[in-house]
């Protein structure tokens, strides 16, 4: 039973480094419920059973936007969360375009356990845009998003089917094909 122990508490950890923040829809739903939800999309829907990648799934957002350090994740959860952990944190010193350029270079670079976290928090975050817009965004930022989301998912291509699929019917109905970004990157 020490798996469970260990995924609760950094079911624990996340929720008490998101305490007192939201998302920015116009219910301002708790930040919590993002990681828990990418966790649940990995267990739940792509069926991954590896603890590392269910733990770094609920703790993927606690580097970037809290006072957590990557040290304190090894800490508490071992130097193998940490990495993946890392792995999809991004760098908030660099501004959010270059950051977001990053984000695409990056995706075929990752470890199979950091693309499956990307896949799910991709899915999660076009799935609450497909349901609500995001208080102060406009339908063009929106679409953007979808576009710039369709260029990191396709970097991260052949990890995981079913997401890639979720994903893919995801963006279809916002006119972005993974198959015409994948030709269009292979002309580059």
């Amino acid at each position: 039973m020490q798996e469970i122990d260990d995924l609760v508490a950094a079911i624990h950890f996340a929720a008490v480094k998101h305490t007192d923040q939201r998302r920015k829809d116009p219910s301002q739903t708790p930040y919590i419920n993002h990681p828990i939800g990418v966790m649940n999309i990995l267990a739940n829907e792509a069926n991954v059973r590896e603890l590392v990648v269910l733990k770094a799934a609920v703790l993927h957002d606690t580097v970037e936007d809290t006072d957590t350090t990557i040290a304190e994740i090894e800490e508490n959860f071992g130097s193998h969360v940490r990495s993946v952990v890392a792995e999809v944190t991004d760098d908030k010193t660099l501004p959010k375009a270059e950051r977001k350029r990053l984000q695409v270079v990056n995706a075929p670079k990752k470890s199979r356990e950091a693309k499956l976290v990307k896949l799910a928090d991709k899915l999660y975050n076009l799935r609450d845009l497909e349901r609500v817009t995001p208080v102060g965004w406009s339908d063009a930022r929106v679409s953007e998003y979808f576009k710039w989301a369709g260029r990191v998912v396709s970097g991260l291509k052949g990890t995981n089917q079913t997401l890639e699929t979720k994903i893919a019917e995801i963006l279809a109905k916002k006119g972005v094909s993974l198959e015409t970004i994948v030709s269009e990157e292979a002309k580059d």
